[in-house]
């Protein structure tokens, strides 16, 4: 039997979440994406409650949470906003690597750190030169005695300015491509570790966006994270785990989106009538919810999927794809059913536009992802 109700459990969370979102989120968030600032305070009410880092295991002490707990969370704190939740987000990134693939000390150094303290972790694929083709990047790292010396550039890291430390992927030969790789955790005071300026964004503004430089940075061997020829594995079976996220975020959003467009379908009048009496306006609030709702069943399908073992990552790139297209589409549409309003800040949904482009691009564009699709269409 198939069922689609959360439990007791889960949706005290959501209900916990959706309380945190209108309370804490909204009020500051247009503030936020104006002055391109995230709210730390905040953060660190989240943390408190524990609506971040929440799929550390038990043993290290988290909550040992399942991925579909932290999708369904992942979408109440994004209909608050999804640049402050994608921060908030991005240290469940940076664990992810290091819960699938660390040894026990570096689970109790790091995953234990961002239970203990309201601290941020970043994760570190992207460069100038590798953004979708990962295997490409040219970052290198050598050997020094036991350790090793990490030289290059990473960009478009979510949390740069304010992370306590960086899992880095690096490669031995360019030319290896992903045979060379492996991955690091790197603390932010190594010398030689430099954040670059801080990113001014069209959307998803609170959000922390910078870029990581490493000249010469030397890593202890015990902070090595996956050996050479190892780490893009690790890399993409990241990704597979967190991508529902980013439907669940999308998710947030259209909700968003749907609940921002009925209220003023409901009192802006045209023609003698409230807009939602017209059938266009109708159709558009129609595909909003049809948008929000296939989304949400398909991050949640995935997120279940990786709870209970079953192997299928065509799944999360279904709910990716799917949730930041639809997306872009249906922050487009509350922008019209707003009209003139719409294209002004002091509404609502002109954010809302800006803030959904991203989602087609980080973790995956939406044309990778349909690549990622097909293959596995065409392999059976």
């Amino acid at each position: 039997m198939l069922g689609f109700l959360p439990s007791e459990e889960q949706q005290a969370l959501i209900d916990t979440a959706r309380r945190f979102a209108r309370e804490r989120i909204v009020p500051v968030a247009p503030e936020c994406d104006r002055e391109s600032r995230f709210p730390r305070d905040v953060f660190e009410a989240a943390h408190q409650l524990g609506l971040v880092n929440m799929t550390v295991p038990t043993e290290y002490g988290g909550a040992g949470m399942g991925e579909l707990d932290n999708a369904l969370v992942t979408e109440q704190l994004a209909w608050g906003c999804t640049g402050v939740q994608t921060s908030m987000l991005a240290n469940t990134l940076a664990l992810t690597p290091i819960k699938l693939g660390g040894n026990d000390d570096q689970k109790r150094r790091y995953l234990g750190r961002l239970v203990s303290e309201p601290i941020f972790a970043s994760y570190c694929t992207t460069e100038p030169v590798a953004g979708s083709d990962v295997a490409g990047l040219k970052t290198s790292f050598t050997r020094k005695g036991d350790d090793f010396v990490l030289n290059g550039e990473k960009c478009w890291i979510t949390n740069a300015t304010m992370a306590s430390f960086y899992v880095v992927f690096a490669t031995s030969d360019h030319a290896l491509r992903h045979k060379g790789i492996a991955a690091f955790i790197v603390d932010r005071d190594a010398p030689g570790l430099r954040v670059g300026k801080h990113e001014d964004k069209l959307g998803q503004r609170a959000s922390d966006t910078a870029a990581v430089h490493f000249e010469e940075v030397v890593v202890p061997k015990q902070n090595l994270l996956a050996a050479e020829g190892h780490g893009f594995k690790l890399a993409m079976e990241t990704f597979n785990q967190t991508r529902p996220d980013i439907g669940a975020m999308a998710t947030g959003l259209m909700q968003r989106c749907l609940d921002e467009s009925l209220a003023y379908a409901k009192e802006r009048k045209t023609f003698g009538v409230a807009i939602g009496e017209h059938q266009m306006v109708q159709a558009m609030l129609a595909d909003m919810a049809v948008s929000t709702e296939s989304t949400r069943l398909l991050y949640q399908k995935a997120a279940w999927n990786l709870d209970n073992g079953v192997r299928d990552p065509i799944v999360s790139a279904y709910a990716k794809v799917h949730g930041a297209d639809r997306a872009m589409q249906t922050a487009i549409d509350a922008v019209q059913v707003f009209g003139g309003n719409g294209y002004v800040r002091d509404y609502p949904v002109e954010k809302l536009m800006r803030d959904a482009k991203v989602l087609q691009i980080y973790e995956g564009t939406s044309q990778i992802q349909r690549l990622v699709i097909a293959k596995s269409l065409l392999k059976g």
